[in-house]
């Protein structure tokens, strides 16, 4: 019984494990020219962040590994894919560039704060969930639009503008949350 519930505790994280190890076989199909392959495995890792996720709030199978995971899953999965389907100019590179960019000053702020011996909230904000829900959209009607050859009628471009405001003040809010953590409070006198 110990073992089963261990094992259960611990099914989240493996599923997000699974979803970082997925991610560069997605990559080599854009690159391959391999769309349906693309979309259908990029199509599980969403599927497995969405039950890596459930399974951990409903059977409060929460870990502190999983919460730094799961994260590093998402942001590996789409700075992977925005780069990649902007290098087959799929993607504009300035929205791609925008994305990453976003990416690593969150990464970088959090390097730097734990550098710092500073404490940092990293539990995500609604803006921030917005923006990867819509990323991964993106994200997802194009590959859609490639594997089915299905015209998108400009869905697309709404979605990358929907895209670009989301990062820009998602971004905007985690800078200035950062800088306000940073702040001269300690500054020696």
């Amino acid at each position: 019984m110990v073992m089963r519930s261990l094992c259960l505790r611990w099914l989240p994280n493996f599923i997000t494990i699974g979803r970082l190890v997925v991610t560069p076989a997605a990559i080599d199909m854009i690159v391959g020219d391999h769309w349906r392959a693309a979309f259908a495995i990029f199509a599980l890792a969403g599927a497995s962040d969405a039950l890596d996720g459930w399974l951990a709030k409903t059977f409060d199978l929460r870990t502190e590994l999983g919460a730094v995971l799961d994260p590093i899953a998402d942001k590996a999965l789409i700075v992977s894919i925005y780069a990649t389907l902007a290098f087959k100019g799929v993607l504009p590179p300035w929205l791609a560039l925008l994305v990453i960019s976003r990416d690593v000053m969150i990464v970088g702020a959090v390097f730097v704060s734990w550098l710092l011996a500073r404490s940092i909230d990293l539990s995500p904000l609604p803006v921030s969930k917005a923006t990867t829900a819509a990323q991964l959209l993106l994200a997802a009607i194009v590959l859609a639009g490639e594997a089915f050859s299905i015209p998108l009628h400009g869905v697309d471009s709404l979605v990358m503008a929907a895209v670009a405001a989301l990062t820009v003040a998602s971004a905007s809010v985690y800078l200035w949350r950062w800088v306000k953590l940073m702040g001269p409070d300690d500054v020696g006198a």
